[in-house]
Protein backbone atom coordinates (compact mmCIF):
# COMPACT_ATOMS: atom_id res chain seq x y z
CA UNK A 1 0.00 0.00 0.00
CA UNK A 2 1.51 3.54 -1.28
CA UNK A 3 2.39 5.65 1.92
CA UNK A 4 -0.67 8.43 2.16
CA UNK A 5 2.01 11.16 0.93
CA UNK A 6 3.02 9.05 -1.98
CA UNK A 7 -0.77 8.84 -2.96
CA UNK A 8 -1.01 12.76 -2.60
CA UNK A 9 1.96 13.43 -4.76
CA UNK A 10 0.62 10.84 -7.58
CA UNK A 11 -2.40 12.42 -7.29
CA UNK A 12 -1.00 16.09 -7.83
CA UNK A 13 0.75 14.81 -11.18
CA UNK A 14 -2.59 13.95 -12.12
CA UNK A 15 -3.54 17.09 -12.55
CA UNK A 16 -0.35 18.35 -14.79
CA UNK A 17 -1.41 17.42 -17.85
CA UNK A 18 -4.13 15.19 -19.81
CA UNK A 19 -7.18 14.47 -18.40
CA UNK A 20 -8.09 11.60 -16.12
CA UNK A 21 -11.53 10.49 -14.71
CA UNK A 22 -12.11 10.46 -11.02
CA UNK A 23 -15.08 8.33 -10.01
CA UNK A 24 -17.09 8.27 -7.12
CA UNK A 25 -17.47 4.84 -4.66
CA UNK A 26 -19.67 5.13 -1.98
CA UNK A 27 -18.48 2.31 0.41
CA UNK A 28 -15.22 0.12 0.31
CA UNK A 29 -16.46 -2.55 -2.23
CA UNK A 30 -17.23 -0.13 -5.15
CA UNK A 31 -13.89 1.67 -4.21
CA UNK A 32 -12.02 -1.71 -4.54
CA UNK A 33 -14.26 -2.90 -7.53
CA UNK A 34 -13.00 0.76 -9.61
CA UNK A 35 -9.39 0.35 -8.33
CA UNK A 36 -9.50 -3.14 -9.96
CA UNK A 37 -10.98 -1.74 -13.39
CA UNK A 38 -8.14 1.08 -13.72
CA UNK A 39 -8.66 4.03 -12.59
CA UNK A 40 -5.90 6.11 -11.30
CA UNK A 41 -7.75 8.13 -8.86
CA UNK A 42 -11.04 7.94 -6.24
CA UNK A 43 -13.29 10.86 -5.05
CA UNK A 44 -15.74 10.22 -2.37
CA UNK A 45 -19.79 10.95 -3.02
CA UNK A 46 -21.31 12.30 -0.33
CA UNK A 47 -24.90 11.84 -1.62
CA UNK A 48 -23.61 8.01 -2.41
CA UNK A 49 -22.32 7.76 0.99
CA UNK A 50 -25.54 9.23 2.60
CA UNK A 51 -27.82 6.81 1.00
CA UNK A 52 -25.26 4.21 1.65
CA UNK A 53 -26.11 4.64 5.40
CA UNK A 54 -29.57 5.07 4.99
CA UNK A 55 -29.53 9.11 4.98
CA UNK A 56 -30.53 12.18 2.81
CA UNK A 57 -27.59 13.85 0.96
CA UNK A 58 -26.25 16.61 3.53
CA UNK A 59 -27.28 14.94 6.59
CA UNK A 60 -24.53 13.04 7.46
CA UNK A 61 -22.27 14.19 10.48
CA UNK A 62 -18.56 15.07 9.82
CA UNK A 63 -17.48 12.25 12.55
CA UNK A 64 -19.52 10.32 10.07
CA UNK A 65 -17.72 11.41 6.95
CA UNK A 66 -14.16 11.90 8.50
CA UNK A 67 -14.59 7.55 9.67
CA UNK A 68 -15.86 6.68 5.81
CA UNK A 69 -13.07 8.96 4.20
CA UNK A 70 -10.62 6.77 6.72
CA UNK A 71 -11.76 3.76 5.76
CA UNK A 72 -11.83 4.80 2.01
CA UNK A 73 -7.86 5.92 2.22
CA UNK A 74 -6.87 2.72 4.00
CA UNK A 75 -9.11 0.27 1.58
CA UNK A 76 -7.02 1.44 -1.32
CA UNK A 77 -3.94 2.05 -3.23
CA UNK A 78 -5.11 5.22 -5.09
CA UNK A 79 -5.39 8.72 -4.06
CA UNK A 80 -8.67 9.64 -2.33
CA UNK A 81 -9.97 13.47 -3.09
CA UNK A 82 -12.75 14.07 -0.57
CA UNK A 83 -16.21 15.62 -1.28
CA UNK A 84 -16.27 17.56 2.28
CA UNK A 85 -19.57 19.40 1.09
CA UNK A 86 -19.38 23.02 2.58
CA UNK A 87 -16.83 22.26 5.11
CA UNK A 88 -19.56 21.35 7.78
CA UNK A 89 -19.02 24.73 9.41
CA UNK A 90 -20.36 28.49 8.65
CA UNK A 91 -17.68 30.15 9.78
CA UNK A 92 -14.04 30.25 8.32
CA UNK A 93 -12.10 29.23 11.62
CA UNK A 94 -14.38 25.99 12.26
CA UNK A 95 -14.38 25.35 8.49
CA UNK A 96 -10.31 25.23 9.16
CA UNK A 97 -10.73 23.09 12.36
CA UNK A 98 -12.93 20.58 10.25
CA UNK A 99 -10.47 20.44 7.09
CA UNK A 100 -7.38 19.44 9.37
CA UNK A 101 -9.55 16.34 10.35
CA UNK A 102 -10.27 15.56 7.13
CA UNK A 103 -6.66 15.74 6.13
CA UNK A 104 -5.58 13.45 8.99
CA UNK A 105 -7.92 11.01 7.16
CA UNK A 106 -5.55 10.02 4.41
CA UNK A 107 -7.15 11.81 1.70
CA UNK A 108 -5.05 14.03 -1.59
CA UNK A 109 -7.95 16.38 -2.11
CA UNK A 110 -10.71 18.11 -0.50
CA UNK A 111 -13.29 20.33 -1.98
CA UNK A 112 -15.25 23.11 -0.21
CA UNK A 113 -18.31 24.13 -1.45
CA UNK A 114 -20.29 27.52 -1.45
CA UNK A 115 -23.58 26.73 -1.38
CA UNK A 116 -25.54 27.56 2.23
CA UNK A 117 -28.43 25.13 2.23
CA UNK A 118 -30.85 28.19 2.85
CA UNK A 119 -33.18 28.21 -0.32
CA UNK A 120 -33.64 32.08 0.13
CA UNK A 121 -29.53 32.87 0.09
CA UNK A 122 -28.60 29.49 -1.80
CA UNK A 123 -24.31 30.85 -1.65
CA UNK A 124 -22.29 32.74 0.77
CA UNK A 125 -21.79 35.83 0.14
CA UNK A 126 -18.41 36.22 -1.69
CA UNK A 127 -16.14 37.57 0.84
CA UNK A 128 -17.19 34.83 3.69
CA UNK A 129 -17.45 32.43 0.43
CA UNK A 130 -13.63 33.20 -0.40
CA UNK A 131 -12.93 33.71 3.54
CA UNK A 132 -13.63 29.93 3.84
CA UNK A 133 -11.73 28.90 0.97
CA UNK A 134 -8.50 31.02 2.49
CA UNK A 135 -9.08 28.98 5.68
CA UNK A 136 -9.26 25.63 4.50
CA UNK A 137 -5.99 26.47 2.27
CA UNK A 138 -3.87 27.29 6.07
CA UNK A 139 -5.37 24.57 7.53
CA UNK A 140 -3.97 22.29 4.18
CA UNK A 141 -0.79 23.69 4.74
CA UNK A 142 -0.42 23.64 8.49
CA UNK A 143 1.57 20.67 8.28
CA UNK A 144 2.84 20.51 4.97
CA UNK A 145 0.22 18.10 3.96
CA UNK A 146 0.21 18.39 0.24
CA UNK A 147 -3.88 17.73 0.20
CA UNK A 148 -5.58 19.22 -3.17
CA UNK A 149 -7.81 22.21 -2.55
CA UNK A 150 -10.75 22.33 -5.41
CA UNK A 151 -13.12 25.46 -4.84
CA UNK A 152 -16.45 24.48 -6.02
CA UNK A 153 -19.21 27.34 -6.94
CA UNK A 154 -22.40 25.87 -6.76
CA UNK A 155 -24.11 28.27 -8.78
CA UNK A 156 -26.00 25.91 -11.48
CA UNK A 157 -26.84 24.08 -8.75
CA UNK A 158 -29.13 26.44 -6.53
CA UNK A 159 -29.92 28.52 -9.98
CA UNK A 160 -27.72 30.95 -10.23
CA UNK A 161 -26.53 30.64 -13.28
CA UNK A 162 -25.16 33.51 -14.16
CA UNK A 163 -21.69 32.09 -16.10
CA UNK A 164 -19.88 35.88 -14.98
CA UNK A 165 -20.75 34.99 -11.23
CA UNK A 166 -19.15 31.76 -11.16
CA UNK A 167 -16.51 32.32 -13.22
CA UNK A 168 -15.80 35.59 -10.62
CA UNK A 169 -15.89 33.29 -7.56
CA UNK A 170 -13.63 29.93 -9.45
CA UNK A 171 -11.12 33.26 -10.15
CA UNK A 172 -11.58 34.68 -6.13
CA UNK A 173 -11.10 31.10 -5.01
CA UNK A 174 -7.75 30.63 -6.87
CA UNK A 175 -6.51 33.49 -5.84
CA UNK A 176 -7.32 32.52 -2.40
CA UNK A 177 -5.62 29.54 -2.57
CA UNK A 178 -7.89 26.55 -4.54
CA UNK A 179 -5.55 24.23 -6.63
CA UNK A 180 -8.22 23.11 -8.67
CA UNK A 181 -11.81 24.46 -9.82
CA UNK A 182 -15.11 23.27 -9.67
CA UNK A 183 -18.58 24.72 -11.11
CA UNK A 184 -21.08 21.41 -10.97
CA UNK A 185 -23.81 21.93 -13.15
CA UNK A 186 -22.35 23.56 -16.48
CA UNK A 187 -23.07 21.47 -19.45
CA UNK A 188 -22.68 23.01 -22.84
CA UNK A 189 -19.41 22.81 -24.72
CA UNK A 190 -19.07 26.85 -24.42
CA UNK A 191 -19.90 26.64 -20.44
CA UNK A 192 -16.80 24.32 -20.71
CA UNK A 193 -14.83 26.37 -22.79
CA UNK A 194 -15.26 29.70 -21.04
CA UNK A 195 -15.06 28.28 -17.49
CA UNK A 196 -11.43 26.94 -18.43
CA UNK A 197 -9.98 29.59 -20.13
CA UNK A 198 -10.86 31.65 -17.13
CA UNK A 199 -9.29 30.10 -14.37
CA UNK A 200 -6.21 28.77 -16.88
CA UNK A 201 -3.54 27.61 -15.84
CA UNK A 202 -5.90 25.88 -12.91
CA UNK A 203 -7.20 22.66 -13.54
CA UNK A 204 -10.66 22.14 -14.12
CA UNK A 205 -12.69 19.76 -12.70
CA UNK A 206 -16.03 18.40 -14.74
CA UNK A 207 -19.06 16.39 -13.72
CA UNK A 208 -20.80 14.27 -15.76
CA UNK A 209 -23.94 12.42 -14.38
CA UNK A 210 -25.75 12.23 -17.67
CA UNK A 211 -25.00 10.39 -21.18
CA UNK A 212 -23.75 13.00 -23.23
CA UNK A 213 -20.15 14.29 -23.66
CA UNK A 214 -17.29 11.70 -23.66
CA UNK A 215 -13.65 12.31 -21.81
CA UNK A 216 -12.47 12.43 -25.18
CA UNK A 217 -14.31 15.58 -26.09
CA UNK A 218 -14.40 16.92 -22.89
CA UNK A 219 -9.92 17.08 -23.14
CA UNK A 220 -9.98 18.42 -26.03
CA UNK A 221 -12.17 21.40 -24.60
CA UNK A 222 -9.02 21.43 -21.83
CA UNK A 223 -10.56 20.19 -19.06
CA UNK A 224 -8.51 17.88 -16.30
CA UNK A 225 -10.38 16.07 -14.84
CA UNK A 226 -13.95 14.29 -14.64
CA UNK A 227 -15.76 13.08 -11.88
CA UNK A 228 -19.10 11.64 -11.73
CA UNK A 229 -20.99 12.21 -8.08
CA UNK A 230 -23.55 10.24 -7.37
CA UNK A 231 -24.33 8.71 -10.73
CA UNK A 232 -22.52 5.41 -10.07
CA UNK A 233 -24.68 5.06 -6.58
CA UNK A 234 -27.45 6.18 -8.57
CA UNK A 235 -26.90 3.46 -11.22
CA UNK A 236 -26.54 0.96 -8.84
CA UNK A 237 -29.71 2.12 -6.92
CA UNK A 238 -31.67 2.42 -9.90
CA UNK A 239 -30.90 -1.47 -10.70
CA UNK A 240 -31.47 -2.54 -7.11
CA UNK A 241 -35.07 -0.58 -7.08
CA UNK A 242 -36.24 -2.35 -10.05
CA UNK A 243 -35.52 -5.90 -9.10
CA UNK A 244 -37.05 -5.45 -5.59
CA UNK A 245 -40.39 -3.27 -7.37
CA UNK A 246 -40.98 -5.81 -9.79
CA UNK A 247 -40.63 -8.79 -6.83
CA UNK A 248 -43.09 -6.88 -4.72
CA UNK A 249 -45.63 -6.28 -7.52
CA UNK A 250 -45.31 -8.80 -9.96
CA UNK A 251 -43.64 -11.54 -7.97
CA UNK A 252 -41.30 -12.26 -10.89
CA UNK A 253 -37.21 -12.46 -10.58
CA UNK A 254 -36.32 -11.39 -13.69
CA UNK A 255 -34.38 -8.39 -12.57
CA UNK A 256 -32.60 -10.66 -10.22
CA UNK A 257 -30.83 -12.00 -14.19
CA UNK A 258 -29.09 -8.79 -14.67
CA UNK A 259 -26.85 -8.58 -11.47
CA UNK A 260 -22.90 -9.64 -12.01
CA UNK A 261 -22.25 -12.83 -11.64
CA UNK A 262 -21.55 -13.95 -8.28
CA UNK A 263 -18.06 -15.70 -9.16
CA UNK A 264 -16.64 -12.74 -10.69
CA UNK A 265 -17.23 -10.72 -8.10
CA UNK A 266 -15.42 -13.16 -6.07
CA UNK A 267 -12.62 -12.68 -7.97
CA UNK A 268 -12.78 -9.03 -8.48
CA UNK A 269 -12.54 -9.35 -4.38
CA UNK A 270 -9.95 -11.86 -3.39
Amino acid sequence: MPATMEKRRTFRELHQSGCFVLPNPWDIGSARALQQLGFKALASTSAGFAWSIGKADNHVTLDEVCAHLTALCAAVELPVNADFEGGFARVPEQVAVNVARAVATGIAGLSIEDSTGDAANPLFERNLAIERITAARAAIDADASGVLLVGRCEGFLVGQTDLNLVIDRLQAYAAAGADCLYAPGIRTKEQIMTIVKAVSPKPVNLLLGLPGLSVAEVADLGVRRVSVGGALARTAWGAFMRAATEIRDQGTFSGLGRGHAYGELNKLFS
